[in-house]
């Protein structure tokens, strides 16, 4: 009796541990934040070198903490909004330079999607009073270097705010929305060159350099946002179309002393120009400034003396295809600079004199620096994360600027980002694979030795224990004489002897890449999720994706949609013909240049795919914007056929297997006109298909239940497409 009393408690034992195990994903826990990781917020390295400040949260106050290097312990509390009165609490915060003061940001409101509006304010360390810097909402408030003052700007124009007699100067007058902009960036630039803010203080804060646009030629996009009134608004904002005007930009300096402008003019003749990155050197008289040709593929460092205003050209770089505009121009302390390219068919590093003249190549080999981090002045140590350990991996490395001693200084293999202190002495580290989720560490930047670790997601990694997760299996696949990386997600029951659907994923857009040694994101529970329900999900990196090399991702040049279609279409021809994946059971999805390239593969892969999904797709390049379109494509006007036979809206008399369309109404990017006319197109060929739009939503379309509500629809259309013999094969 007392046997069987054992014995059953074993069995319910080990009956309760094995269900505990196999706890099913299930839509809901993706989006409620059950498997969100922990991180470290606005990481902000002290110019001490030896602490850094971060933004923490904690019983309905923010505070800017400030921690040890060595230690990791908590040295003080710089600010909290519990004492202020002003404000309850800070959604960011920005130092000046010499860290006397901090921006703080309330009431932030988005514009697009990296621009915003808010209420700011300034706390001064020493003094421990705040100000309040407009009773507007305003945009990109900065500091200069001391401290004393704050330029942001304001309906348009620019303004400086000076804290030591409190009173506000407006610098321009013509701003006007829909017309000019000063200082800051126009639609196109913000989405395209990924920068907002378009003015720079200099060293000591004696000028204020900035780039106007005059957009008033620039053709007008309109959307209804129907929200809850009776009657809709009207949203109309300036959006450049392929071959369509884009704005007019120039370069200006304004004067502190003088309070006067000066234009910056250059002794080249340009007709038509954009002018992407401005950047003080460590003289406080001379601006950087690149200016690159329509098509990108000219791209010139100038160097503008703001005492006599004259302009030198120090670089020049040309390419067939494009150049990728960065942040990485660092100046030294003798003005000679640091830069990336692709000249020799790899991203990496270089370094020229103050005139422009080559020293010496930094880094050289066949693969891709993808980040740079700076230079140890004191240590001649140049700092840059590479796929130096194959392209779906990130490690950090240290090399001399003489290109010299390089050193690995991360081990773990998969994806590895670094943020040094700003002397260099550490590096914290955030490492995270497909298998580990994302943890910090502390390095010591001159060998990479393990410190002390900062922060991990154990607590997410012994809730995922509950789950029977598949594994992301990573592979290449040989396809049109390429080796292609890729992953694939089996059921947990996998068995070889048995046929499943595909659903393949890719994203394919120009220099991208989808499939990457890193920690889950939403979409990965999704295809664990689907893998769970008997799907095997698939993802490969086409041709013209990205840290392969300069010719595998401008092979698409002048020809978006072709190579990448074929690639997929291919592999998935390959996939199909594998014992266990069932061939007429194929689907595909992507989102935005991915939903672009879901419908091209169904339309022109008829005989391949069985179904595909759309989510914000470029549906005609012909209705997407001037600076992304024309650097991959140039204009229509000089490539029609490139922008029209590899357009999907031009192959919906293909369409033979089940087609779902997404958009959300309010998206300001890619326009839902795409899949307006996609939709009318499709009509026309007596098409069916199914769509959905989602009202008022940009690109993202998310908030509140939106994003549960499209995988749902999402996951019923994949089952009702693809999923018909699943019960039976189990």
């Amino acid at each position: 009796m007392k046997y069987l009393k054992s014995s059953l408690f074993v069995c319910f034992l080990v009956t309760v541990l094995a269900s505990a195990q196999n706890k099913e994903i299930t839509l809901d826990a993706i989006w409620n934040g059950t498997f969100r990781t922990q991180g470290i917020q606005s990481l902000h390295s002290m110019n001490n070198g030896k602490q850094y400040a971060v933004l923490n949260n904690e019983k309905g106050s923010t505070t800017i903490d400030v921690y040890d290097y060595k230690t990791l312990s908590k040295v003080e509390t710089l600010v909290s909004s519990s004492d202020m009165e002003s404000i309850s609490n800070f959604s960011n915060y920005t130092f000046s330079k010499d860290e006397s003061k901090i921006i703080l940001a309330t009431a932030v409101e988005p514009i697009f999607r990296r621009s915003t509006l808010g209420v700011f304010y300034v706390y001064d360390i020493k003094s421990k009073t705040l100000v309040k810097i407009a009773d507007q909402k305003i945009q990109e408030p900065t500091l200069s270097p001391d401290g004393t003052k704050v330029a942001y700007g304001l309906n348009n124009n620019l303004y400086i705010k000076d804290f030591e007699n409190n009173q506000t100067t407006q610098i321009t007058f013509d701003g006007e929305k829909n017309k000019i902009i000063n200082g800051i960036t126009d639609w196109v630039y913000e989405e395209e060159f990924s920068f907002v803010r378009a003015f720079e203080w200099n060293a000591d804060g004696t000028y204020l350099a900035f780039i106007r646009f005059d957009e008033t030629e620039v053709p007008e996009f309109s959307m209804d946002m129907y929200g809850t009134a009776l009657y809709p608004e009207q949203s109309v904002f300036k959006y450049p179309k392929a071959g369509e005007a884009n704005a007019i930009v120039s370069l200006h300096m304004y004067d502190l002393k003088s309070k006067k402008i000066k234009d910056v003019e250059v002794s080249k003749a340009y007709s038509d120009f954009y002018i992407p990155r401005i950047k003080w050197t460590n003289s406080p008289d001379v601006l950087s400034a690149q200016y690159i040709n329509r098509h990108q593929n000219e791209l010139d460092l100038w160097l503008i003396n703001a005492n006599d205003m004259t302009a030198n050209l120090v670089l020049e770089e040309k390419d067939k295809a494009y150049i990728d505009v960065t942040d990485n121009l660092t100046f030294l302390k003798d003005n000679s600079f640091i830069w990336t390219s692709e000249k020799d068919g790899y991203n990496h590093i270089y370094h020229y004199s103050k005139e422009g003249k080559l020293i010496n190549q930094v880094t050289k080999g066949p693969w891709e620096v993808t980040t740079y981090y700076g230079f140890d002045e004191k240590n001649n140590t140049v700092f840059y994360q590479s796929v130096e350990n194959g392209s779906i991996n990130r490690d950090v490395y240290a090399i001399k600027i003489n290109g010299k001693d390089k050193k690995r200084l991360t081990q773990k293999e998969g994806t590895n980002s670094a943020d040094f202190s700003t002397d260099f002495t550490y590096f914290i580290n955030t490492y995270s694979s497909a298998t580990t989720a994302p943890e910090y560490t502390l390095h010591t930047a001159k060998d990479g030795k393990l410190v002390k670790v900062i922060k991990d997601n154990s607590a997410l990694e012994n809730t995922l224990e509950a789950y029977d997760l598949p594994k992301k299996e990573f592979s290449t696949i040989a396809v049109n004489g390429n080796d292609l990386n890729m992953w694939m997600i089996k059921p947990t029951d996998f068995d070889a002897t048995k046929t499943y659907p595909l659903f393949m994923f890719q994203y394919s857009g120009p220099g991208s890449q989808s499939v990457s040694n890193t920690w889950n994101g939403a979409n990965d529970y999704w295809y664990y999720f689907l893998a769970q329900k008997g799907y095997i999900v698939a993802c490969v990196d086409a041709r013209g994706t990205g840290f392969k090399g300069a010719d595998f991702k401008k092979v698409t040049q002048n020809e978006l949609g072709k190579y990448e279609v074929e690639d997929q279409i291919d592999a998935a021809k390959q996939l199909g013909s594998r014992a266990y994946i069932d061939a007429e059971r194929i689907g595909i999805w992507g989102w935005s240049y991915g939903g672009f390239m879901s419908s091209n593969a169904l339309f022109k892969g008829n005989d391949v795919f069985k179904m595909a999904i759309a989510v914000a797709p470029v549906t005609s390049w012909r209705f997407y914007d001037t600076i992304y379109t024309e650097r991959y494509m140039t204009t229509p006007q000089e490539n029609a056929s490139g922008y029209d036979d590899n357009s999907p809206i031009n192959h919906v008399d293909k369409l033979k297997g089940d087609f779902l369309l997404i958009h959300g109404s309010g998206d300001d990017n890619v326009h839902v006109q795409n899949s307006f006319r996609m939709i009318e197109a499709l009509i026309q060929a007596n098409k069916q298909f199914e769509w959905m739009i989602y009202p008022d939503n940009n690109h993202g379309i998310y908030g509140g239940n939106t994003r549960l509500h499209l995988y749902t629809k999402m996951t019923n259309f994949i089952d009702r497409t693809l999923g018909d013999k699943i019960e039976a094969n189990n």
